[in-house]
């Protein structure tokens, strides 16, 4: 099958990414650009700059969203959108989220550039703090957008200094009208850098993700006594750390076996006194769990409830939060991988382990994601990278995705 020729600019993509990563920039060449800081604020207005240059119709709701929109024929039809983020974690990396927001603005420059006008308006979204690095939690504004977190409560979150968002926004000169909000949408699409080894390991160009899988998260706390550690035989303890290896050991042998797709951590950890002459008397650790299949998810609780159930001294399971598989729209998802073969790039169809805000724009409009691949799976680092070719592939699949739809 003959291929596509690319119409996209790797260059001009080039260029806007790595304007983009001089806001925030650290030492090691990655970037610290928390949501509504002041270089939030400069990357926010550089954006805003490139889109009106364009001519774009730029809007900002509430919540300090930013929606960019070429109106095209038809400015009354439901637009097509693309977007993704533009805050970062503390030392994060140049591509995670920008790239969703850089690509998309290359798209519409393309079709700009083409002669083509749409027939129904193309848009960008910069959603307000996805990471969740300075205000918490993570995909904030999108979930107050899709209904999935209370306005007033994600308001009143404060970051380490004190600051709550709703002061943070105020102060940013990025708040807006409500009725500006995401309310109606033909189409969402969210390109995004794997953050994962799969693409790489694979030596595949691009990720079709299907679902961002579904999870629960548990707290574990186990109770013993202390005493002192010299004088105390060992058949003679309730020392709360052992009872939590055996746990640990546990769920290493049975979670694994489930499904090869399951994927565990034990995170968090924490041992009480934590005196290297006392037993330990406490023991609390996090154990979190992902699979696509809600079935698989429901075995991995009832394995983490019977083992701590079983545990040799008092022990209680309390669940922290848990999420259900977010599917994406299966005509949609068809499309990014008709794109893909139609440019003969070199493909799988995947899930995503990692939260976006497309999965809570999924319940509002048919939505899909696609990936390019994370040099060495490394991602929420200075190290993180993508190649200017994968992000320019990337960038392509977008293009021919949209130029489908609004033809």
């Amino acid at each position: 099958m003959e291929t596509k020729k690319t119409s996209i600019s790797m260059e001009r993509l080039k260029a806007s990414l790595s304007t983009f990563s001089t806001f925030g920039k650290t030492l090691n060449n990655g970037v610290t650009r928390l949501a509504l800081s002041h270089e939030d604020i400069k990357a926010r207005t550089y954006f805003q700059e490139q889109c009106e240059a364009l001519g774009l119709h730029v809007t900002v709701d509430d919540l300090g969203n930013m929606y960019a929109v070429l109106p095209g024929k038809h400015p009354e039809k439901s637009p097509i959108y693309m977007g993704s983020h533009l805050d970062t974690v503390k030392k994060g990396g140049r591509f995670d989220g920008v790239l969703g927001v850089a690509a998309a603005l290359e798209v519409v420059t393309t079709l700009i550039e083409q002669g083509i006008e749409p027939n129904r308006p193309v848009g960008i979204i910069n959603f307000t703090n996805e990471e969740g690095a300075r205000f918490e939690p993570s995909m904030m504004a999108s979930g107050i957008v899709s209904g999935k977190f209370d306005k007033d409560a994600m308001f009143t979150k404060q970051d380490p200094s004190g600051v709550t968002f709703a002061e943070a926004l105020q102060s940013s000169g990025f708040v807006g009208d409500k009725k500006n909000r995401l309310n109606k949408a033909e189409a969402f699409i969210e390109l995004h850098i794997e953050q994962g080894p799969v693409l790489e390991q694979e030596d595949l160009q691009i990720g079709v993700v299907e679902c961002v899988v579904g999870m629960c998260c548990y707290e574990i706390e186990i109770t013993g006594k202390s005493n002192h550690a010299g004088t105390t035989p060992q058949t003679m303890r309730s020392d709360a750390l052992t009872t939590a290896t055996q746990c640990l050991t546990a769920f290493h042998e049975k979670l694994p076996a489930l499904d090869s797709e399951v994927v565990y951590t034990m995170g968090r950890f924490s041992v009480s006194p934590n005196i290297h002459t006392v037993i330990p008397n406490k023991v609390v650790f996090s154990i979190e769990a992902r699979h696509k299949d809600e079935a698989v998810i429901e075995e991995v609780e009832q394995i983490i409830l019977s083992v701590v159930e079983q545990a040799s001294l008092p022990a209680q399971a309390t669940k922290l939060w848990g999420r259900d598989t977010v599917w994406f729209h299966s005509d949609l998802v068809n499309s990014v991988e008709e794109a893909t073969r139609t440019h003969g790039f070199s493909y799988k169809r995947m899930v995503s382990g990692a939260g976006h805000d497309a999965q809570f724009i999924a319940g509002m409009a048919p939505t899909a994601m696609l990936f390019v691949p994370s040099t060495g799976g490394i991602s929420h680092a200075e190290e993180e990278y993508t190649s200017w070719e994968d992000c320019a592939n990337g960038a392509t699949i977008l293009y021919e995705t949209v130029l489908n739809k609004i033809n």
